[in-house]
């Protein structure tokens, strides 16, 4: 885990259920804590200091929770956005415990250069984070991949080379994908729209060549032939 300390302020929510749009628009974000499953506390913080406590600690980084004197060992299991706003409207604490493994996610980061964007490739990122399994002391904020390997079309990085400390046991299914480089869509949808075309034309000149082969000219003629005395009637 990494050395910095990230403590958060709570207090004691009174009001649930619809009740709670007033809390938002006084400023405060309500929240939730589980602890091992003891009644759920109902809670609320500041808007920006909780969401700055968010974006520090993700999902990952253990919390020092502090509500009326009382302390908790907690990590951010769930976050609500509001979707046309794009605000944080609610959060769901984890209560934990130093010598209890928890399971959670840890965002993944590709460092260094990678080649193939480097040429004017694409690099997919399907999985940005793993589901990992670890005692609160032994959590890290990221887990670091090179990103050199990444050069040419079908290069991929999957979550089996993934290397951890040790104390981390990796959830997620190794052959999930992380990164995958492909062409640039625009060129794909060009070469697609090429190939199209040229099926189109080869169909057109087989035919051609078709009839040519079964009679050729005397066969034209003859249509030209009947269709002249059908415009004469």
């Amino acid at each position: 885990m990494s050395g910095k300390d990230i403590a958060l302020v709570l207090e004691e929510r009174k009001v649930q259920g619809k009740a709670v749009k007033q809390l938002r628009r006084d400023g405060m974000v309500p929240a939730v804590i589980h602890d091992h499953g003891k009644p759920s506390i109902v809670v609320m913080a500041p808007y920006l200091e909780l969401y700055k406590v968010y974006k520090q600690a993700g999902k990952h980084h253990p919390l020092n929770l502090n509500l009326s004197g009382q302390n908790y060992m907690a990590l951010i299991k769930d976050v609500h956005f509001n979707p046309r706003k794009n605000r944080l409207d609610h959060v769901v604490f984890n209560a934990i415990k130093q010598d209890e493994k928890v399971e959670t996610e840890v965002p993944i980061h590709i460092e260094g250069e990678i080649p193939a964007e480097r040429i004017g490739l694409i690099v997919v990122r399907p999985l940005d984070v793993v589901e990992v399994e670890a005692l609160p002391k032994d959590l890290v904020d990221e887990i670091k991949i090179d990103g050199s390997g990444l050069a040419e079309i079908g290069d991929k990085i999957t979550v089996e080379d993934l290397t951890v400390p040790e104390g981390i046991t990796i959830l997620t299914e190794a052959e999930h994908t992380i990164a995958v480089v492909e062409e640039p869509r625009a060129h794909v949808e060009e070469v697609a729209e090429e190939e199209e075309g040229e099926g189109e034309e080869g169909e057109e000149g087989e035919v051609a060549e078709g009839e040519e082969g079964e009679g050729g000219e005397e066969k034209v003629v003859e249509t030209k032939e009947v269709s002249s005395d059908k415009n004469t009637e």
